[in-house]
């Protein structure tokens, strides 16, 4: 009896064990920089919603093919042009086991148009949210607004018990380091929940088993772990230590996909790379000239006319970019290819404008960028600085971590720096209402033009398609042919793995771990 009980206690750890090694499925993924914060409605930014989005749902998403689709909401329907249901599944609970009501999605909106909130500007026409029953949600907007599930898309859904237990009922104030219970830790409906969070260290994921969704995966845990070097980051991963690289540097892919191990996949990404200019200062921060040679167009386009994009694109991108004329990309609603043409690079005519404009001897300013969080950021930086230093600008480079490059921007320091702008929204109205409108949250260049602040408007209310698109399309010529922004290049992104992890690539950078599999 005692051998057959032993026995029993073997084979029930070998089971236990054994199995659960054998089948547990781990991800190991790894990009530059870590999302800022977990808090859902702090910080509108790539990374930050690429963690998010793994733990958090909205009431609809976009599927792989980036269609919008159902997700908490079942469906909707618009009963007059301002006001809109939205019916709730009535399966959902949050991974503590709660489960989700219309009382829920109330207090995130609320919650996402609070001032701490980066996405107010998503749905600030949104005037009353309510809850008509358990699981039917009214949502009224000022006026009539054809593009509200584009921007709900983006908008995750929070528990309110949760969030009022653990004292988070507004969103981090991120801006002035203010760090809560919800910037550390997260509690979704989504397929996954967090488990352990070191920022800038480890973040573990593990399957949430709670959640209502067909499970398409087989992961029982991810793992993201940020290496802002890109060599060590490289080594990482074909050393077998990182299993997923979705910013692979594009230096490194012919080694990588050389690899018998590895593959390597890219896609042109819906992001525009940009430098901004203070346009509202009196005086440079960190000038020389005693005023701000921003203020006069025939600067900002000596600067543009300076850039070499080109160059860019075969020496730092390795073909990996294509030149951009404006802030947004193809298949953006309001985008053309004749709006997305440069003006020609030309070191001469640039030196002339800037000796009409007062400064035949140029001047000086400082650049700020980030180094950890665009593709090839710095590289681009450096290349950039040594174009102006040929017409005569002399340009200092400051280059540091994401973190402390966008919260000194929003904090309004700086006179020149890169930024990087993607539209999830797929429309224009989204580069306008952040980057253009007049006070808006992300306009650092303090652009302001009565007639844009109108069109944007327009944009926002208008549902007759052929007027809104004339509106925008005025719009992108304003801003156009003021140069408010030096557009770049639209990127290029590229993915990179074992040959045993399938994970979808899609053109917003996201990954989507539920459609993910580790053979």
């Amino acid at each position: 009896m005692k051998i057959k009980s032993l026995i029993k206690i073997l084979l029930t750890l070998t089971l236990v064990f054994g199995f659960s090694s054998a089948w547990a499925k781990n991800i190991k993924w790894s990009m530059a920089g870590d999302s800022l914060t977990l808090d859902p409605h702090a910080q509108n930014e790539g990374p930050t919603t690429q963690v998010s989005r793994q733990v958090y749902e909205a009431l609809v998403t976009r599927a792989l093919d980036m269609q919008i689709v159902p997700q908490l909401a079942t469906k909707w329907k618009a009963i007059n042009p301002t006001t809109w249901y939205f019916f709730l599944r009535e399966d959902v609970k949050f991974s503590n086991g709660t489960p989700m009501t219309s009382e829920d999605v109330v207090f995130s909106i609320l919650r996402a148009k609070l001032p701490t909130s980066d996405f107010k500007e998503y749905i600030s026409s949104i005037s009353s949210v309510k809850a008509i029953d358990k699981y039917t949600v009214q949502i009224k907007t000022a006026e009539p607004n054809p593009i509200l599930l584009n921007q709900l898309s983006n908008i995750f859904v929070m528990s309110k018990a949760w969030s009022n237990e653990n004292f988070s009922t507004a969103p981090q104030n991120w801006n002035a380091s203010q760090e809560t219970y919800a910037s550390v830790n997260a509690m979704g409906t989504g397929p996954f929940k967090i488990t352990l969070r070191e920022p800038n260290t480890k973040t573990v994921f593990k399957k949430n088993s709670k959640w209502w969704g067909n499970v398409e995966h087989n992961l029982t845990s991810i793992e993201l772990l940020p290496i802002a070097n890109a060599a060590t980051r490289v080594a990482a991963l074909l050393s077998g230590e990182i299993d997923l690289v979705t910013d692979a540097p594009v230096q490194d892919l012919g080694r990588i996909g050389s690899s018998a191990g590895h593959k390597v996949v890219s896609t042109p990404q819906m992001r525009t790379i940009f430098l901004g200019m203070d346009q509202g200062a009196d005086e440079l921060r960190s000038g020389n000239t005693g005023d701000n040679p921003f203020k006069k167009k025939e600067v900002r386009q000596a600067l543009y006319q300076a850039i070499d994009i080109n160059a860019i694109k075969k020496k730092v991108m390795r073909g990996l970019s294509e030149p951009a004329g404006i802030i947004t990309f193809p298949g953006v609603t309001g985008y053309t290819k004749d709006l997305d043409k440069r003006l020609a690079y030309d070191p001469e005519a640039a030196k002339k404008l800037l000796a009409d404009a007062g400064y035949p001897n140029g001047f000086d300013v400082e650049l700020r960028c980030p180094n950890d969080r665009y593709v090839n950021d710095e590289a681009i930086c450096t290349a950039v600085v040594g174009m102006f230093g040929k017409i005569g600008v002399n340009v200092s480079l400051n280059s540091q971590t994401k973190s402390k490059h966008f919260k000194e921007l929003k904090n309004k320091k700086g006179d020149f720096y890169m930024l990087g702008w993607g539209v999830p929204t797929l429309d224009s109205h989204y580069v306008f209402h952040y980057l253009y409108d007049t006070g808006a949250s992300w306009n650092r260049v303090n652009f302001s033009d009565a007639r844009v602040d109108e069109l944007i408007k327009v944009m926002e209310g208008e549902v007759d398609l052929e007027k809104r698109n004339a509106a925008i399309a005025e719009a992108w010529k304003i801003v156009k042919d003021d140069i408010s922004y030096l557009p770049l290049h639209h990127q290029v992104i590229s993915w990179a793995s074992a040959n045993n992890v399938n994970v979808p690539i899609r053109p917003n950078n996201e990954p989507l771990f539920r459609f993910s599999s580790k053979n």
